[in-house]
């Protein structure tokens, strides 16, 4: 799903294309729209920041404010997504007939963002703000134009891929038999998605064109809604049943539409809120001479670079449903799949989408001032106070996932059809995926400094070193690992991956400011890193201890991640408090400024 943020309107530098960002997390917390958080590269335009106030009294406060609010409707998305995601996995289990489920939700996002979205958010969207700005009607007669030619091109493109589901779930699974039959039928009516997804998308940039971002980042409550009540139903009505041979017609129609209706419901929830912001949209096909040619012509290279991700999503995707094919063949048993790999993805996740985009909603308005002024120094100190007060709560929450990871997994997945071998290898995927949580959210942030700076080159390297490096390592993994481990071990590639990616904007970030002082961050990293890994090794002992004395389930592993979350706050929260007390954690402006210009 497309992201939800503050937007600023802006110039960019003479010549350069707007520059393509991994987008935050998605607020329902849908393995498919994680993935689109990750390669969507949903573009933003930084703010020039002339005229702003951004005094404690001034706009400063209302960016805290709508900060803040975007945080919370991430807090409270992320819980109903916990609920939505366990009741899923209870219903459906970790086998092939949750990977048909999950691969037939996740084609529809795929598709959306690979031909419509990253062009939408990267170079369309931005014309709203400069509309408004330039014509006499506020833009009205421009809004009303693209949201028309942006519908019918988001019809025409269900139309079409709701008649080549076959050929698209053919891509993305290599499934035989009644398992491809059931899949396609879930494409069918999983792929009007496409339409609501690019709605939803459209209908939130008006908003926040309008300085109305908060509707958006609350709307998809209602998707985790709708979908929890759907699989609740299901769980009544299918008794257990998890294979493709065992569901009937009745209830694969009610899996696929109850889930297209959930973000349908999402996106025309925003329609009231359009009426109250004073936007009264009405259909006009004079397109011709008003400006939209250019914005088309400019997305083709958006859409190429988003295809770059994509195809690494692409591999995976068909790499695990490959593996959890096999795996079934050879008695292996479910939770080595495609579904295991996107539910750990989902957790882990979470503490960037709550703490590292509410971090960058925040800062991103005095980041872009300062650029716009020339105070680079001032620029790196934000960026800085940035990554330290990141690195407080990433840092401890990665080495969290690595000592905990199957306890995790087991309180939240461990219900229903799944078993307690399905949560621990989901749990061993969360493990693999944990040391790359840095990484990403570090280069989040760091990628905001270059959108403050106007250099979108190393945006969209970043975006390529990554997915070529989480490629190769991933087709390395499928080759070299076994079958039960070679699906953990691909989470492990993209968790190095996202080092690897962060190398390039780092040092160029660096350079670009004049070689600032990087100590004090580094130095903030190390003391986080150095308490968290002790607190990290106590934790695993004591839950290795405690295992042995109760069984499996999830109120054991529920009563273990209690006690250890216990220790580990213990040892982590006083080392946090004094750094957050230093001038290093704060982002060291004196410095900065003595580096400036």
């Amino acid at each position: 799903m497309p992201r939800v943020a503050t937007r600023a309107a802006g110039r960019r530098a003479p010549g350069r294309a707007p520059a393509l960002s991994p987008a935050p997390e998605a607020a329902d917390g849908t393995a498919a729209d994680l993935q689109a958080a990750d390669s969507s590269a949903a573009v933003r335009e930084p703010s020039s920041g002339r005229g702003r106030d951004l005094s404690p009294t001034g706009a400063g406060m209302s960016a805290v404010r709508g900060g803040a609010n975007l945080a919370a409707g991430s807090v409270v998305s992320r819980l109903t997504g916990f609920v939505r995601s366990a009741i899923i996995v209870a219903a459906l289990g970790t086998g092939l007939f949750a990977d048909g489920y999950n691969v037939a939700n996740t084609v529809p996002n795929i598709l959306y963002i690979l031909l419509v979205g990253g062009a939408l958010n990267s170079v369309l969207v931005p014309e709203l703000v400069r509309a408004a700005r330039r014509d006499r009607d506020g833009g009205a007669a421009y809004t009303d134009r693209l949201v028309t030619a942006v519908c019918c091109l988001l019809l025409a493109l269900t139309a079409v891929t709701v008649a080549g589901a076959p050929w698209i779930v053919s891509a993305y699974a290599h499934f035989e038999g009644p398992q491809r039959e059931l899949t396609v039928t879930l494409a069918r009516y999983c792929l009007p998605q496409i339409f609501f997804y690019g709605l939803f998308a459209l209908l939130s940039e008006v908003l926040n064109a309008r300085g109305r971002p908060g509707p958006a980042a609350w709307t998809p409550i209602l998707n985790n809604v709708v979908v929890i009540a759907v699989f609740a139903g299901y769980l009544k009505i299918a008794h257990g049943a998890n294979d493709a041979g065992e569901v009937d017609a009745d209830q694969v129609r009610l899996l696929g539409i109850g889930t297209t209706l959930g973000i349908a419901v999402q996106a025309l929830t925003l329609w009231p809120y359009l009426r109250a912001a004073g936007v009264r949209l009405r259909p006009r096909f004079d397109w011709r001479g008003h400006g939209l040619g250019a914005p088309l012509r400019m997305a083709g290279w958006a859409v190429a670079l988003v295809a770059v991700s994509q195809v690494a999503y692409w591999l995976t995707t068909r790499l695990a449903t490959t593996v959890a094919e096999r795996a079934d063949r050879a008695g292996i048993g479910h939770g080595v799949g495609y579904t295991a790999y996107a539910n750990a993805q989902l957790l882990w996740i979470v503490p960037h989408g709550i703490i590292t985009v509410s971090l960058a909603t925040m800062l991103m308005p005095r980041i872009s001032r300062a650029a716009a002024e020339g105070d680079r120094g001032q620029v790196w100190a934000y960026v800085a106070r940035g990554l330290c007060f990141n690195a407080l709560a990433i840092v401890p929450c990665a080495f969290f996932f690595l000592a905990l990871g199957p306890q995790l997994t087991a309180v939240v997945f461990q219900h229903g059809a799944t078993s307690a071998a399905d949560t621990r290898a989901m749990g061993l995927m969360l493990c693999a995926f944990a040391p790359g949580l840095v990484a990403y959210s570090a280069g989040y942030l760091i990628q905001k400094g270059h959108f403050a700076l106007q250099d979108p080159r190393v945006p969209r390297r970043a975006t390529v070193t990554t997915a070529v490096a989480g490629s190769v390592l991933s087709v390395a993994a499928y080759l070299l690992m076994p079958l039960a481990w070679a699906v953990t071990a691909m989470a492990g590639a993209y968790s190095a991956a996202q080092v690897i990616g962060l190398r390039h904007p780092a040092a160029r970030f660096r350079r670009a400011l004049k070689d600032v002082d990087a100590a004090p961050v580094l130095k903030v990293h190390v003391a986080v890193t150095l308490a968290a890994g002790t607190a990290a090794g106590a934790s695993f002992l004591l839950a290795r201890f405690t295992a042995r004395v109760w069984s499996d389930g999830p109120l054991a592993s529920g009563l273990v991640l209690l006690g250890a979350t216990a220790v580990f706050a213990a040892l982590v929260v006083p080392t946090a408090l004094r750094l957050m007390r230093r001038p290093d954690a704060r982002g060291g402006r004196r410095r900065a400024r003595g580096r400036s210009k």
